[in-house]
């Protein structure tokens, strides 16, 4: 059993957020790695430009301070994204970081793209367990896998393809190279609702491999030949047109994420920290974000990824779904007690992705929650 530490977002004259981040992630153990001189990664989301829901970078601003009191030779990162946007390449993803507060002079620390300007360099990691696995190797951004020590910062929030996104999320995708992604994605090419289609070509516009036109009756059609499974096409579509096909492909992503983090803290120290805060119902990939599931519920720390997620998703469940959001429109339906993520996305199982990160070794689902 694991230990998740938690504190709420009540704050007092002379202990303000950061500051209580500073004192959960001590209570946490995290002065127990020796940071001096080592190459630090702190892995987060710098945020799809458009979409406010991500990490304030001044809760990365005194991350950094500390570390670089403990003589971290720290950096920030994330590896470049499958569709066009503001993060498919180095110079444009860099610009987004910068526009988002995640800059040297907001942050003090510089920002190193994980898998270089055309989201080719990649490191393949063994992914080691005792059981089964889909993936043998993990293709890593060389950044992260060349650091010393891993530090994921998570925005935790929902996802449609694997449930909600937390720290197997970010450092499992969001670590992974172009061709990584690829290969995690590679079974989860979406459909075309052809009722939903207005023929609108947000989806043709955002497709970064061209996979997708419109047919003779103006109807979005996509090239599987030509689709990687980005899922581009469902953050933007508008009118439910592009579909995740539902089937145990969303089971077997969320299980390759966890092998991918596995590969990536094997053998390294590492700690991981997550904000329960504008938890929307999407990714932070998406150009915009929609009104939080939850009220804002605090920050959870942890040696151990999985049980981190599981804790995040249990105090998910506990709370209310707020008035007004996407499951709870007119009020009538806060699911107190109840799984947010199984109703924004009811065909997605992101147990089953916790299950297979607990069965190969990368942690346990089971935790003891410590209030700081």
């Amino acid at each position: 059993m694991s230990n998740v530490f938690f504190t709420n977002l009540r704050t007092t004259p002379g202990n303000n957020l950061q500051q209580k981040m500073i004192s959960l992630i001590k209570a946490a153990g995290i002065e127990q790695i020796d940071f001096a001189h080592k190459f630090t990664a702190v892995k987060l989301h710098f945020g799809e430009p458009g979409n406010l829901a991500f990490i304030r970078h001044n809760y990365v601003f005194s991350m950094v301070k500390f570390l670089q009191s403990k003589e971290a030779k720290v950096f920030l990162t994330d590896a470049n994204t499958l569709y066009s946007g503001g993060r498919s390449n180095a110079v444009d993803h860099i610009f987004s970081a910068f526009e988002n507060g995640f800059n040297p002079i907001g942050v003090l620390a510089p920002v190193i793209i994980a898998d270089g300007l055309k989201g080719t360099e990649e490191i393949s990691m063994q992914v080691k367990a005792n059981v089964p696995t889909y993936c043998q190797t993990a293709k890593i951004g060389s950044a992260v896998a060349n650091a010393d020590i891993i530090l994921s910062m998570n925005h935790f929030k929902g996802h449609e393809q694997t449930g909600f996104g937390g720290a197997l999320k970010n450092l499992g995708m969001g670590a992974a190279s172009v061709g990584g992604k690829l290969d995690l994605h590679s079974t989860s090419a979406p459909r075309i609702n052809r009722k939903n289609c207005t023929g609108c070509k947000m989806c043709a516009k955002y497709c970064r491999h061209n996979a997708i036109t419109l047919d003779y009756d103006k109807i979005a059609a996509i090239d599987k030949s030509k689709c990687v499974g980005c899922g581009q096409c469902i953050a933007v579509c508008q009118f439910d047109a592009a579909q995740v096909v539902w089937d145990s492909s969303t089971d077997m992503l969320f299980a390759k994420i966890a092998e991918y983090t596995k590969a990536i803290v094997e053998g390294k120290p590492h700690f991981h920290i997550s904000f329960i805060m504008d938890v929307s119902p999407n990714c932070d990939c998406w150009g915009n974000n929609d009104m939080a599931i939850v009220p804002n519920i605090g920050m959870a720390a942890s040696f151990d990824p999985v049980a981190l997620d599981q804790a995040c998703a249990d105090l998910v469940t506990k709370a209310s779904a707020q008035t007004g959001c996407i499951i709870n429109k007119d009020g009538s339906h806060p699911y107190s007690q109840e799984d947010k993520f199984r109703h924004l996305f009811p065909n997605v199982d992101w147990e089953a992705g916790l299950d297979h990160a607990e069965k190969i070794g990368l942690g346990s689902r089971k935790y003891t929650m410590l209030e700081v």
